[in-house]
């Protein structure tokens, strides 16, 4: 299943979604006759249900209807917003988890080139979340280094705790594409990184979230980053330091994670830090970040 949060012109209402092809149908119209009692309105809600749920919702979604139209909107027609627009808890996300960024970031920095032994964690605030072709607002006052981080991140499904490595991915929902937009010059003088990745709308996510099963393995999907049309970024899931299950299971030691929580599991080498010399967005920009198997956002920077 493909699951998105969209609405309509005219109508600011966001509704969920499921995507089939180039069409889109309205999940609460199409099964409110056969579900019993209140369809799940949201994404978040679909999640909180369960794996019967996921399961009864997906054999009432007749798919193919969609592309009769009758039932269903245009793609290109609709807005579409992130697929969960305010998460319950702050984004967990991963650090340093492909060498070619560990490699470019230290050479940037000038630091000694050392790859981490554990999985590296810090979170972005969920006010910081924009939709999938929203504008990302810079205000040059506040930061004048803006920079890109392709990710793949993962949705959980199913409550989780001190799980272990070979289950790990049967809790989770599905994986959708987030773009890390950092402030380098904040992070560099706060001396973490939760402030210079925290900005509103600092947090494009979507523009699907393609749930487990369709999605395959997701440590061989190919993501990328173009910025005005040029590649900056073009790497592998299988580059990872920490593959996801590896992830999981650090991150749930002693510590419940929850339906619908969101983890972004990092970016590969290509970012404007790593450039010589290093390269920042401007005003007018267009970030485009594609994840094989979900589709691209496309994001431009306005200066504010």
């Amino acid at each position: 299943m493909r699951y998105l949060t969209f609405s309509l012109p005219g109508d600011p209402t966001e509704r969920l979604g499921a995507a089939h092809e180039d069409r889109v149908l309205d999940v609460g119209k199409t099964v409110k006759d056969t579900w019993a009692g209140p369809a799940p309105a949201t994404l978040l809600a679909l999640v909180e249900a369960g794996p019967d749920a996921w399961r009864r919702m997906a054999s009432l979604l007749d798919l193919d209807r969609a592309t009769a139209g009758a039932d269903g909107h245009r793609l290109q027609d609709v807005i579409c917003h992130a697929p969960i627009p305010r998460p319950r808890k702050n984004i967990f996300c991963l650090g340093q988890n492909y060498k070619s960024h560990v490699q470019e970031a230290a050479r940037a920095r000038e630091r000694e080139f050392k790859l981490p032994e554990v999985p590296v964690f810090f979170t972005k605030a969920p006010t910081s979340i924009a939709g999938p072709y929203d504008a990302v607002p810079w205000d040059a006052a506040i930061t004048q280094q803006l920079d890109y981080e392709a990710e793949l991140a993962v949705i959980i499904g199913t409550r989780c705790k001190n799980v272990k490595r070979a289950a790990a991915l049967d809790y989770v929902f599905g994986y959708t594409i987030l773009n890390d937009v950092s402030a380098r010059d904040l992070q560099k003088i706060h001396l973490q990184w939760f402030k210079g990745k925290s900005l509103d709308g600092y947090c494009p996510m979507g523009p699907m979230v393609v749930t487990a099963d369709e999605f395959g393995d997701p440590h061989r999907k190919r993501l990328s980053l173009r910025l005005n049309g040029e590649t900056r970024q073009d790497s592998t899931t299988a580059n990872m330091i920490f593959p996801i299950d590896v992830s999981i299971e650090f991150l749930a030691r002693g510590m419940t994670l929850e339906p619908g929580d969101i983890i972004a599991t990092g970016t590969p080498e290509g970012v404007g830090l790593g450039r010589t010399p290093p390269e920042y967005m401007k005003d007018g920009d267009v970030m485009e970040t594609e994840v094989e198997g979900i589709g691209v956002m496309r994001n431009k920077i306005v200066k504010v």
